[in-house]
């Protein structure tokens, strides 16, 4: 088989910046970092420059991988905090100069959709219709169909975004827990008015570091495997566990639990509440938890594959 040409795909998001390489054969490589690039947004209503430093940073780091491979195709894409930052081109300005190509600001309908088509590419539609749901730092996206999405909705909770909005106190008063939770279920609501198909999937389908983290602590998985995560199924009954057992403990307490990357531990309660209150909303029993999502629909478009 004639080897192809590799690309590279990066994903500046609202807490995570991530990079994948790969020709969809041999050459699989996925790096993130964690950059809280949106920290203090929803204040200030700006990126601050603590935040773009450290996506930079990591930047550096991903550029050296991108130029090892030899990758001549790149696209470089932001998300949720950058939609909602006035001083976006603060940031975009010096990444697109370090990495050689222009940043690309991503609709929340964009993200949907590539999120869907990286998350059920290996999967039977026969198994559909799927609800993909991806809780990021800033906004959650959710896309339904079987192939491709038929339809898809962003909407602004997210990890970041609730954890400075609602959940103000270390460990979390209940009130606030249920603050974010209802607030996240108005907002399913809406989802609901817009797009009622999406309440009845035959799979919800979870992707994104909220999602992957609650399976890596309901596992107790250290160190982080991948290939341990895609296609585990969480159950609920799991997800509320870990929930109540992480809202409860202090941050510094919350660190330590195995399978939580401690530079989560900030964002992750919030990022629970979301994925409760989806589950609750719809009385879903389970998820199947993907480590495919974005980056790969993303890289079969620029493959062809798509």
């Amino acid at each position: 088989m004639l080897e192809v040409e590799p690309v590279a795909v990066l994903d500046f998001g609202t807490n995570t910046t991530r990079l994948l390489v790969t020709n969809g054969q041999s050459l699989d490589v996925r790096m993130h970092r964690v950059t809280g690039l949106g920290h203090g947004l929803d204040q200030s209503g700006e990126l601050s420059e603590a935040g773009i430093g450290r996506v930079l940073e990591a930047l550096s780091e991903f550029n050296d991988v991108i130029k090892a491979h030899d990758v001549q195709n790149v696209r470089a894409v932001a998300t949720s905090a950058a939609r909602d930052a006035k001083n976006r081109n603060q940031f975009f300005d010096p990444a697109s100069a370090v990495l050689g190509y222009q940043l690309e600001l991503l609709t929340g309908e964009q993200e949907a959709r590539y999120g869907f088509l990286g998350a059920t590419a290996d999967l039977d539609p026969c198994d559909g219709p799927f609800l993909v749901l991806d809780i990021g730092g800033g906004s959650t996206e959710f896309s339904f169909g079987r192939v491709s999405p038929e339809s898809y909705q962003s909407v602004n909770m997210g990890s970041v975004r609730y954890s400075e909005q609602f959940l103000v106190s270390d460990p979390p008063k209940p009130e606030e827990l249920s603050g974010a939770i209802q607030v996240a279920r108005l907002h399913l609501d809406d989802v609901d008015r817009d797009h009622p198909s999406m309440k009845k999937p035959a799979a919800l389908i979870g992707v994104a570091g909220t999602i992957t983290t609650i399976a890596a602590v309901e596992i107790g998985l250290e160190p982080y495997d991948p290939k341990v995560i895609d296609g585990f199924i969480l159950r609920r009954e799991a997800v509320e566990d870990v929930f109540r057992t992480l809202a409860t403990e202090c941050l510094e307490d919350r660190r330590h639990n195995p399978g939580l990357d401690p530079a989560r531990a900030d964002v992750i309660v919030a990022g629970c509440c979301i994925l409760v209150a989806v589950m609750r909303h719809w009385d879903l029993d389970s998820c199947v938890v993907r480590e495919r999502d974005l980056l790969d629909g993303i890289a079969a478009e620029l493959l062809h594959l798509e």
